[in-house]
């Protein structure tokens, strides 16, 4: 029956982050205590305003346009300039169902190579295979805060052979990192000089903790494709829904993709659209606001006291995840050491080279989004002054399970 199967799908596996969620509860359900540090969506409540338009607008059955609701994508053109100066026309912006479908379409109808640095989200990857893009991989470093440098870039450049069609991808603030780039106007030079495309996947950036959105289209608008959508400021994971902003001057890549969108998944669902509109129309600063200093805080509060000897990290910067990289002999690799933390005391985390490092690198992405969050957001009256017996009341989880990771590493 393998034979049936075309073999870049062959090669295909779960995506790591949706399997360790389900691993994550089936070990619940058995009964064992698991911290739920492998998988990463907002623990806080959707802005009760955009609830009710979804449940306003749920009677509503009609197909919409293939690409999207005008109003929706006339409200995400104008997000989209406030937020980087740079407009996307609302002809040039399609509705997908989450920005995880906008990126794969984009996989998809590309025909080239596909550029990413490590560490990068494990669905880069596994799309490019879908689209037969061959994948050159960009390690990083701490030193550097896990982005590439100019250099590093027009090095990587000068060894690959084929650079006629190239898509460099950047995902800030990264997952799995939580570390925002800093470079993007050196980095630009070198993308405008070797005239490379880029997928910029700005799904947390509204999750930046110094409130600083920050694009790499400000400095190369004419190449520059922008994935993002609700699930992450907004909490609306399960909503898919996503958008895809195409360089204004590819209106054939734009017409490639419609036809895509048009034979795979029609449109999308049509109350989230209606109610989507509300989200890029209101004003959630507040909420943003919020959301933003209490995973700070969080975020805070794991940094400070993972780091030891033991542990090497960085300090979070936005979005809800830390890399921690643990110095031990006593595995072979990532893999096998995330096994072990989560037999021997319950902490589930996804090892480094699901992210494009080496197996024998022990890196581990930790996601610290592991409590009530509808509970944490009602009890924050100060952005300011979230202070760690705050975070000890109402991130327990994460409390208990950082402690039991400190002591773990003690021992390596």
């Amino acid at each position: 029956m393998l034979s049936k199967i075309k073999k870049n799908i062959l090669k295909l596996r779960e995506s790591s982050t949706l399997a360790i969620n389900e691993k994550s509860k089936a070990l619940i359900k058995s009964g064992k205590k698991i911290y739920r540090f492998g998988f990463g969506q907002s623990p806080f409540q959707i802005p009760e305003k955009i609830v009710e338009t979804l449940r306003n607008n749920a009677h509503k059955k009609e197909y919409l346009p293939i690409q999207g609701l005008p109003s929706l994508r006339e409200n995400i053109s104008n997000y989209l300039f406030k937020k980087t100066g740079v407009k996307y026309s609302k002809e040039n912006i399609l509705i997908t169902p989450g920005s995880k479908e906008a990126m794969l379409l984009v996989h998809v109808a590309f025909n080239g190579e596909i550029l990413t640095p490590a560490p990068s989200w494990v669905s880069y990857e596994p799309q490019a295979e879908i689209g037969k893009n061959k994948v050159h991989w960009l390690e990083t470093s701490r030193s550097n805060n896990w982005f590439p440098t100019a250099k590093e870039l027009e090095n990587k450049l000068k060894k690959i052979k084929k650079k006629k069609n190239l898509i460099l991808i950047i995902n800030s603030p990264n997952n799995p990192s939580g570390a925002i780039c800093k470079n993007f106007k050196e980095l630009a030079k070198v993308i405008k000089k070797n005239k490379l495309i880029v997928l910029s996947d700005e799904i947390y950036t509204d999750l930046s903790f110094d409130n600083n959105y920050d694009s790499i289209s400000k400095f190369c608008p004419e190449s520059t494709f922008i994935s993002g959508g609700l699930s992450k400021w907004c909490g609306a994971g399960g909503w898919r829904l996503g958008f895809l902003a195409v360089p204004n001057g590819m209106k054939d890549f734009m017409k490639s993709l419609k036809s895509l969108a048009s034979e795979s998944y029609s449109t999308v669902n049509t109350p989230t659209q209606f109610a989507a509109v509300e989200a890029y129309e209101g004003d959630y600063e507040e909420y943003k606001k919020k959301a933003r200093a209490i995973l700070n805080a969080v975020g805070m509060y794991v940094y400070n006291n993972l780091k030891s000897n033991k542990i090497l990290i960085n300090p979070p910067q936005g979005a809800f995840y830390l890399m921690p990289e643990f110095k031990n002999k006593k595995y072979k690799t990532s893999s096998k050491m995330c096994d072990a933390i989560l037999n021997e005391i319950g902490v589930a985390m996804l090892p480094g080279s699901d992210f494009g490092f080496k197996p024998k690198k022990m890196l581990a992405r930790l996601s610290y989004t592991d409590f009530d969050g509808i509970k944490f957001f009602e009890n924050v009256k100060n952005c300011n002054s979230i202070s760690e017996e705050m975070v000890k009341t109402y991130a327990p989880n994460v409390v208990e399970g950082v402690t039991k990771l400190s002591n773990w590493a003690k021992n390596l």
